[in-house]
């Protein structure tokens, strides 16, 4: 970064202006965090009191209108809903799965979200047959009737030779400062369609064949479970019961079923909502003194999945969302941007929640010209040309996402981003004391800044330390408050409040990307592996 700058100073181009913050006002945003923080108590209250908030279900409908009130009542201007189309709402009342021979057995198991419900205790014999591309079908047809399939293969266990909680050292986080190219191939973005389309056909075929239910096997050891499951809409409800058994549990049926009959009682009691088919953001604003200076933003996704509390994915990222909101407001702040605040919906499920705001106010890309693809509801974002700017796209001059469980915050990925490195740096140039002074190059994906990045907008995510988000935490029943760290949500809440401020009295904007163009592929002379195929 270094021999840009210089660069840019011998063509006789003066630097962007950064416009740090007054060091009275990061210690009065510190002193309002630390000292008088409220980011614990939200969190708690997300967690404990209103529980998992699958997008459409009771819960996150709960949410919704307590996040609102929030905002309302620490003084945010403008809190409003902004609705999308997405499905129905699913939840669970009581689940048990028992295994009942050839002994009584209670197994560590969960409904699949947006299965159906078992309408009382079913009891039936078990079949393993593993199925992970239609192909498979043939091997099991006239096998399944009257049965409650294991559809997953039962791997062996693994040696858990990392550890479970960690923290990033100062190597760890330099190993990220990488600029990656971009790799553009002909089938970017297949692998989500095929789960999907796999999905439906499994569904099918099972009911087909005469199967009573289905199960998988936990992805994970420890007696984790997830329940995972992506068929919304109304339109894609699959006719079987869904259920996932802990690893542990599942390879001891396994095990059983090559020496005899095993047979499982399910009683999932699950209920659908269709009351509203629609998702909805909230957003919030804390207005700035130039209409004409656009905005910056912050976002997290409010909605999480069902097996535990959602607390690390992702009430930790809204509970600072929020923080920062309240700090800011509290102190009276007058930016010259307006400030935006944004919770988002149906992000577990493919980042609807800020895919529908970036067609809404941003820009947007054809529909897939796929007719298989458009008939699954998803579209695929970031594949389709041209790209087409909407008259709110140059008001955005900053996004700051927050995502990955509740660790500290240790920086930013710049997202490729090489002209707004060095404006970041100095923004996060006070907190080097608090671990978080440093901009690495290199993108990172799989949340909500990803949709407006891709379209060239200045979207990024922060770095964070991992904890146990990953090897344990992560969507599974034991993401629940005990994995917080409230000292680092404090962290986290004053250095977003700071980078916000920062943002938003800036003399410039960050820099933008060029507006995407249909790319050329990365390698022309590539052959589709076989293997791939479904």
């Amino acid at each position: 970064m270094r021999s840009l700058t210089m660069l840019a100073l011998l063509l006789g181009a003066a630097p962007a202006a950064a416009a740090p913050l007054d060091p009275a006002m990061i210690n009065r945003i510190a002193d309002q965090a630390l000292n008088h923080g409220e980011v614990v108590d939200t969190v708690a209250y997300l967690t404990d009191r209103i529980g998992p908030r699958l997008t459409n279900s009771p819960g996150m409908r709960a949410a919704e209108r307590w996040t609102q009130q929030r905002f309302r009542d620490w003084g945010l201007a403008d809190v409003r809903t902004e609705g999308f189309q997405f499905g129905r709402g699913w939840s669970i009342e009581s689940s048990s799965v028992r295994m009942i021979a050839p002994r009584p057995l209670a197994l560590r198991a969960i409904p699949i979200t947006w299965t159906p419900a078992t309408e009382g205790a079913l009891t039936a014999p078990i079949i393993v047959a593993p199925m992970k591309r239609e192909a498979d079908f043939e091997q099991w047809r006239g096998k399944l009737a009257g049965k409650i399939v294991l559809v997953s293969y039962p791997a062996p266990p693994r040696d858990a030779t990392d550890p479970r909680f960690s923290r990033l050292s100062d190597a760890d986080i330099a190993k990220l400062d990488v600029y990656v190219q971009p790799t553009n191939d002909e089938k970017s973005g297949d692998g989500w369609f095929k789960m999907l389309s796999f999905a439906k056909k499994l569904d099918a075929f099972l009911k087909s064949e005469g199967a009573l239910a289905w199960a998988r096997m936990s992805s994970r050891d420890g007696g984790l479970v997830h329940g995972n499951g992506y068929l919304h809409r109304a339109e894609d409800t699959p006719a079987l019961p869904g259920i996932e058994i802990a690893a542990e549990d599942y390879r001891r049926l396994a095990r059983l079923a090559k020496a005899g009959e095993v047979r499982l009682e399910i009683d999932s009691r699950v209920r659908f909502d269709d009351s509203d088919s629609k998702g909805y953001n909230i957003l919030a604003d804390l207005p700035g003194t130039d209409p004409k200076a656009g905005y910056v933003m912050a976002g997290a996704h409010l909605d999480s999945w069902v097996a535990g509390d959602g607390a690390a994915d992702n009430a930790a990222g809204s509970a600072v969302v929020m923080e920062a909101a309240r700090i800011l407001s509290t102190l009276k702040v007058r930016p010259k941007r307006t400030i935006r605040f944004a919770l988002w919906s149906g992000e577990e499920q493919g980042l609807y929640g800020s895919a529908a705001y970036l067609e809404r106010h941003l820009a947007t890309r054809p529909a897939s010209p796929d007719p298989a693809k458009a008939a699954l509801g998803y579209d695929f974002k970031l594949d389709q040309y041209p790209l087409t700017k909407l008259p709110g796209y140059d008001d955005l001059a900053g996004y700051f996402n927050i995502d990955n469980g509740s660790g500290k915050l240790r920086g930013i990925y710049a997202e490729n981003n090489l002209a707004a490195a060095p404006m970041l740096r100095e923004w996060l140039a006070p907190f080097a004391s608090m671990g978080a002074a440093t901009v690495v190059a290199r993108p990172t994906g799989g949340t909500d800044h990803q949709y407006l990045s891709a379209v060239g907008l200045p979207a990024f995510q922060f770095i964070q330390d991992p904890l146990d988000y990953g090897t344990m935490v992560h969507h599974t029943n034991v993401d629940t408050f005990d994995h917080l760290r409230a000292e680092d949500l404090r962290q986290a809440a004053v250095i977003l409040a700071s980078v916000l401020l920062s943002a938003a009295n800036s003399d410039k904007a960050l820099p933008a990307m060029p507006l995407p163009t249909r790319p050329k592929l990365t390698d022309p002379f590539s052959y589709e592996d076989p293997d791939q195929r479904d």
